[in-house]
């Protein structure tokens, strides 16, 4: 783990190959800041190497890595966190190569560091501890300290062949029991799910720290967690809320996607994701002030794909427009989008009639009109529906039926 009770200095390392230019290499380091940030680490120095390929060995020259270490000793850092995956090997030899004590971490190592503080229901728990054992198996060496000495952090000093054969079957071993236990607790929420299903489903998914959080307060109106941090949310949560016409929804906010999320991470909340995936209207939320919102709402659209979903059909929640102090930009072609500010309230409305409009079209729900003369009409329509909204005028009411 990263995070101390006193904050880590960190120094980040990036690689600009031919197809990845100096720019885009800073934008990258700028979010792993970020992500260091959020677990606790501040980041004193970045190194950028240009290259054609990383180094096999080291992943940089060796006259980088000679650099690195000077940096590293001048800055007081305690940590060096790369912007790619790297192999077991190159990060012996990294830390072969800096001072002692010096601990080398890539991308996903971070990324699950965060998963691990943010984890708060069991099943979150389980689903990292998953993760992370995952990334750890092929990763023990003579450097491992033995688990049952194990104080947090990757790479530290350690011990023989023999030891590390018994820690190599403790960890399988407990690989094998979570993965059960996680199978088990995916039934539990299919139970769940049936006992919700007399109300539509909507599930908030993106990019982290697009404001699905706040988006997901101002919808259901109550308070969750709402941070300026990256992964804030990762254990889903589920709240009724009113839409345009007095639909009542299940609302379900979700773990943040994240560009080179960990393929570990993804096989573990695989469940998570696809029983939000299932929702009968699913909200792209995207950070429309962030530079890169573009590229977020790709990689968001690739986990959907991934997991089956048409990212045609999703409705995209164009967010954060309060921040914009240019010209807004053109929504993404062929999706239907709606500009909002979950921090100012601005296009909610307008959000909400286009899930009630959703819900409609796609048949999920039912308007059926009722006159004031004629109220036997609503008692045929609930033996075969149930009632999720209805909505009062000056002719009579307007009642929302869900198929069953």
């Amino acid at each position: 783990m990263i995070a101390m009770a006193m904050r880590e200095k960190a120094v980040v390392v990036g690689v600009a190959t031919e197809g990845l230019p100096v720019g885009e290499v800073h934008a990258d380091l700028d979010e792993l800041c970020a992500l260091l940030d959020t677990a606790g680490a501040d980041v004193v120095a970045r190194l950028v190497q240009k290259r054609g390929a990383p180094d096999p060995a080291t992943f940089l020259g060796r006259g980088k890595v000679s650099e690195l270490k000077d940096l590293v000793s001048e800055s007081g850092a305690g940590l060096v966190a790369f912007d790619a995956d790297l192999t077991p090997a190159q990060v012996h030899h990294l830390e072969e190569g800096l001072p002692e004590g010096v601990k080398v971490l890539d991308r996903a190592a971070v990324i699950l560091d965060i998963f691990a503080l943010r984890a708060r229901t069991r099943e979150a728990k389980l689903q990292v501890e998953l993760a992370q054992l995952e990334y750890l198996l092929p990763r023990l060496t003579r450097r491992w300290q033995h688990l049952s000495r194990q104080a947090g952090g990757i790479g530290t000093r350690g011990v023989g062949e023999t030891q590390l054969e018994i820690d190599r079957r403790v960890i399988k071993r407990r690989i094998t029991l979570l993965r059960r236990e996680l199978q088990r607790v995916a039934k539990e929420r299919v139970v769940q799910r049936r006992r919700r299903q007399g109300f539509p489903s909507v599930a908030l998914v993106g990019y982290t720290n697009a404001g699905k959080s706040a988006l997901f307060e101002q919808l259901t109106r109550e308070s969750t967690v709402v941070e300026n941090r990256l992964f804030a949310t990762l254990d889903p949560l589920v709240r009724r809320a009113a839409l345009e016409g007095g639909l009542v929804v299940a609302v379900a906010d979700t773990v943040g996607f994240i560009r080179k999320l960990p393929h570990q991470l993804v096989a573990s909340f695989r469940a998570t994701l696809l029983e939000a995936a299932s929702a009968d209207v699913l909200i792209h939320v995207v950070d429309v002030s962030h530079p890169r919102f573009q590229e977020h709402l790709r990689v968001g659209e690739e986990v959907l794909e991934s997991l089956g979903v048409d990212p045609a059909s999703c409705l995209v929640a164009l967010n954060k427009v309060d921040l914009l102090t240019e010209e807004w930009p053109d929504p993404p072609a062929g999706r239907r989008s709606v500009f909002v500010s979950a921090r100012t309230g601005y296009g909610l409305s307008a959000l909400r009639q286009a899930m009630t409009d959703e819900l409609v079209k796609r048949g999920v729900v039912d308007v059926l009109r009722v006159s004031l003369q004629a109220p036997a009409e609503l008692s045929q329509a609930l033996e075969r529906r149930d009632l999720v909204g209805r909505r009062f005028s000056g002719e009579g009411v307007e009642f929302y039926l869900r198929r069953r």
